[in-house]
């Protein structure tokens, strides 16, 4: 709680010391309307993400100038401290994405003064919730029909990928799978039987008889948030899977590689 306050504390400290250099930048010749939204230049926003996963998802949704503040060797991004590099990008932003798990972001916005819309994305890679958070994204873009078309690819290659993970089924039967709670889109994926799931927190020894009880045969881990081993002894083959796009923000990777990952458990090839 020290360690919040302190980086909080400089934070401020920071942001107070480059409001008069950051505002005034505002968001370039965009205009305001009265609803306080920001209108792209020219058609083309600039966003400013918090993440790699925002920056994946703003890429998905058509938006071409993508900031990402959070370096991809960060894991755990409410443990960043932004640095005036930072803030000068949030001035000249259309729209900054954050994750309600990343509170620093609303003072970045609010210090930079900048008129950029501050957007509230829903980090989960769940197919149905990334399409709909594309879907919302381009909206707000004016990037609708560039969304539309990622979407579309998505599908093709989601269901690809499922049948593909499902040919190697043990036995051709559903597994019986035990997912943290941040990677239960994985099992989706996999058309598995999910039997439980954990965290984000570490798992208790009565969590820990209650799964290793349910017999799974697969644990799928959080690769970003991992406490170890999750079942000792309980025969379950446990496999790390990652949630963050890559610096390309390119989020079909993220599902190739979970399905390679799991085919690869269960045996396939």
């Amino acid at each position: 709680m020290a360690r919040t306050r302190v980086r909080f504390a400089s934070l401020l400290a920071l942001t107070a010391a480059l409001t008069a250099l950051v505002t005034g930048c505002g968001s370039g010749d965009g205009s305001t309307s009265k609803d306080g939204a920001t209108t792209p230049r020219g058609g083309k926003p600039v966003v400013v993400v918090t993440t790699t996963w925002e920056g994946a998802f703003a890429k998905a949704a058509g938006a071409e100038d993508v900031k990402v503040i959070v370096p991809q060797s960060v894991h755990h991004a409410p443990d960043y401290d932004p640095k005036p590099s930072d803030l000068a990008a949030v001035g000249k932003a259309d729209f900054v994405l954050y994750a309600p798990f990343e509170p620093y972001a609303a003072k970045i916005k609010e210090a930079a003064g900048s008129k950029a819309k501050l957007v509230e994305v829903n980090l989960d890679n769940d197919a149905d919730r990334v399409k709909a958070e594309v879907a919302k994204l381009g909206a707000l873009f004016g990037t609708v029909e560039s969304a539309a078309k990622w979407t579309a690819s998505f599908d093709a290659e989601y269901a690809r990928l499922s049948k593909d993970v499902q040919g190697s089924w043990p036995g051709g039967k559903s597994p019986a799978v035990v997912s943290q709670v941040f990677t239960a889109w994985s099992a989706k994926l996999a058309g598995a039987t999910a039997v439980g799931t954990y965290g984000p927190e570490a798992v208790t020894p009565g969590q820990l008889a209650e799964l290793s009880a349910k017999k799974p045969s697969l644990v799928l881990d959080n690769a970003h948030m991992s406490t170890g081993t999750v079942l000792p002894d309980s025969g379950a083959r446990q496999i790390e899977i990652v949630n963050y796009p890559g610096a390309d923000l390119d989020l079909l990777p993220v599902y190739r590689n979970a399905a390679a990952e799991l085919k690869k458990a269960m045996g396939g090839s």
